[in-house]
């Protein structure tokens, strides 16, 4: 099985997963390959419950009721990825952006899905500085950062080191879920208002999307982009 088919396979398994679970399928699953990552972005998922609860900005409560979702869902994605790749996930991040009906999931392994990416993409070192400015606002900066272009549409930036030490305290004493929501929003907001990013990567960010694993304190931050004239179209 070819990368085109074992990428059409993995869209169309999580796609009726979704459609299994939420009772209603997204529009669009997209799933991408890159080095050790794979990413799949998925396109209008939104339940009429969660519209509901959206039109009374109850996020927070489907966040929460994603969330307990998402751990189920992970091990069943996580076994048909190894499946149809014969590649093991080491780490799984997810995040949702509501307004945009949209959702991101990335997965890193130790094994590379394809050719190794390259090392550099324009604007990488100012993506970096602005990243860095951002995470020192919110918490502190990253003591290690690497990003990776996957496609002209997806950029995946991994960062570890940048949990404070009352952050790892309120880990410690079992308050992960409301830190989490909180580092999102913060962090969200400032990456939403940074006017920098595009004029830097000189694409339309489309969607952001970040998540955090506190016990490896590693984090990711993904871009969505499309170019500046044009309408969203992901192969």
């Amino acid at each position: 099985m070819d990368e085109l088919q074992q990428r059409q396979q993995l869209a169309a398994y999580i796609g009726k997963l979704f459609r299994d679970s939420f009772g209603k399928g997204p529009e669009g699953v997209y799933v991408s390959f890159g080095g050790p990552i794979i990413t799949v972005y998925v396109r209008n998922l939104m339940s009429a419950t969660e519209q509901i609860l959206m039109e009374q900005d109850q996020e927070e409560t489907i966040m929460s009721i994603r969330a307990k979702l998402m751990q189920k869902l992970i091990p069943e994605i996580k076994a048909n990825v190894e499946f149809v790749t014969g590649i093991e996930l080491q780490e799984v991040y997810y995040d949702w952006a509501l307004q945009n009906r949209s959702g991101m999931i990335v997965g890193i392994a130790r094994e590379a899905f394809g050719p190794v990416l390259a090392e550099d993409y324009m604007g990488k070192e100012q993506l970096h500085d602005e990243i860095k400015s951002i995470s020192q606002r919110a918490q502190k900066a990253p003591e290690k950062m690497n990003s990776y272009e996957l496609n002209p549409r997806t950029i995946v930036v991994v960062r570890s080191g940048t949990l404070v030490l009352i952050e790892k305290e309120l880990i410690r004493t079992g308050y992960e879920v409301p830190l989490k929501y909180t580092k999102r929003n913060v962090e969200k907001r400032f990456l939403h208002n940074n006017s920098h990013f595009e004029a830097i990567l000189d694409r339309r960010v489309v969607d952001l999307f970040v998540d955090w694993d506190f016990a490896r304190d590693k984090s990711v931050i993904v871009f969505v982009l499309n170019d500046m004239n044009n309408t969203m179209e992901m192969s």
